[in-house]
């Protein structure tokens, strides 16, 4: 049975056993402080969260990110484009049936594509980086770029290709990667301002741009231009790769269990039918398709270590004081693969968001997206694009492998950042 417990950060679970719940390691010269388990991580970015609101260190991220933007920022700046952002993507459909009509709507587009595979071998991970970049190009960018557009293929790219430098022994590649990227929101951002009705906006990056009229005689104001692009980028960066990547990772994992599968496409057929798309309302009806996709991410643990905190002054956690600025790595797979709570844990089973009664079976212990102040702004969309992609793919679908599914191998990459599938292809045969 494969792990997605990637080789790097099984150490981690090791020295809990020996150190405890908190534990302090050097990443190169820097003393970073890791929490292990559920109730370390709850305590100090649930019911502690202000004091462990602040963005950590990264290597060579902060180069990249030169910490502008909503993810990588820090006090005010971070607080003001944050509340903006949420804002901003709730005004433009995130949580509500305006998006969710998009991406049905992009989902019937990539259903397409996949028709025009003729059941031949390929690789989805363009098809699913594209159906996710447009979706939230049509929230910051207001518009919808064909699969074959130039500009649009050169953008996703980069994302692709920083996600992979990342992850890699070779981050110092990402700054003229990204510089790229932001090139590209710039050239897009000038558009708009071009064409800006302030009585309107389409989009995001018009939202921006009167926010920042608004605020034109404020000197301290943190809506600046270079803000919209590293902010823009952010949107990017959360919107795309890890909802495309946690797809791919499913479609390779239900390869490995066709009976998973069948009975993912048997709710499919009782509750949805073939001649409708589904919907977020179908969701409740639908346990067992609702518990595999949890278990999805769950099982691949896709961010092992999230993303960096750090504590906002010197702050005494359990039997330590820990100093103003130390960065914060919440070993978030201790918690998704907690044995108490998910008997097992290393192995995909649905049962873990079931009840014997067959209904949904909901966890605290369930926190891909982070927790706390620095949650995942994106989390209600990821959850929609999750459903909406698996159950449109699964309705018109079948998995076909092209090795016995006893074969697949559904442990990650080795990993420094994010657990990737192995490079698979398959064949999508019409039902």
């Amino acid at each position: 049975m494969g792990t997605p417990r990637s080789a790097s950060y099984f150490v981690f679970f090791q020295l809990s056993e020996k150190y405890g719940s908190v534990f302090t390691l050097y990443f190169g010269a820097e003393r970073v402080v890791v929490l292990h388990g559920y109730e370390a991580i709850k305590e100090a970015l649930i019911d502690r969260a202000d004091e462990f609101s602040a963005r950590g260190k990264r290597p060579f991220g902060d180069k990249v990110t030169q910490r502008k933007g909503i993810v990588f920022s820090n006090g005010e700046t971070w607080k003001q484009l944050r509340r903006f952002a949420l804002t901003s993507l709730r005004n433009f459909g995130m949580g509500k049936k305006s998006i969710e009509e998009r991406i049905q709507g992009e989902a019937q587009y990539l259903l397409e594509q996949i028709q025009d595979t003729k059941e031949q071998p390929f690789d989805p991970k363009f098809l699913l980086n594209c159906a996710t970049g447009n979706v939230i190009c049509s929230i910051v960018l207001g518009k919808h770029y064909d699969y074959n557009d130039k500009r649009f293929l050169a953008f996703m790219d980069l994302s692709n290709e920083n996600i992979q430098i990342g992850n890699s022994p070779w981050g110092q590649r990402l700054k003229p990667n990204a510089m790229r990227g932001r090139q590209f929101i710039s050239e897009e951002a000038k558009k708009h301002k071009a064409t800006l009705d302030p009585t309107s906006p389409r989009d995001f990056i018009d939202s921006f741009y009167i926010k920042m009229d608004q605020e034109k005689h404020n000197d301290a104001s943190v809506f600046t231009s270079e803000n919209l692009v590293f902010s823009t980028s952010d949107l990017f960066v959360a919107g795309i790769e890890t909802t495309s990547t946690t797809l791919r990772y499913g479609l390779l994992i239900l390869q490995k269990y066709p009976e998973i599968e069948g009975r993912v496409q048997e709710e499919i057929d009782r509750v949805v039918g073939r001649s409708r798309r589904p919907c977020m309302a179908d969701r409740g009806q639908m346990p067992y398709t609702d518990a595999v996709i949890h278990e999805i991410q769950r099982f691949i643990s896709l961010v092992p270590l999230g993303l960096p905190h750090a504590v906002v002054k010197d702050t005494p956690f359990r039997q330590y004081v820990i100093p103003k600025g130390t960065t914060i790595h919440p070993h978030l797979t201790s918690v998704l693969h907690d044995s108490r709570e998910f008997p097992n844990p290393t192995e995909f089973d649905p049962q873990h968001f079931l009840h014997e009664d067959g209904t949904f079976r909901k966890s605290e212990y369930f926190m891909p997206f982070l927790a706390g102040k620095r949650v995942c702004i994106g989390e209600s969309l990821a959850r929609m694009e999750l459903f909406l992609f698996f159950t449109s793919i699964l309705q018109n679908f079948k998995l076909k492998p092209l090795t016995d599914p006893k074969e697949i191998d559904i442990t990650p990459l080795k990993s420094i950042n994010i657990n990737i599938p192995r490079p698979y292809r398959l064949c999508l045969v019409p039902r």
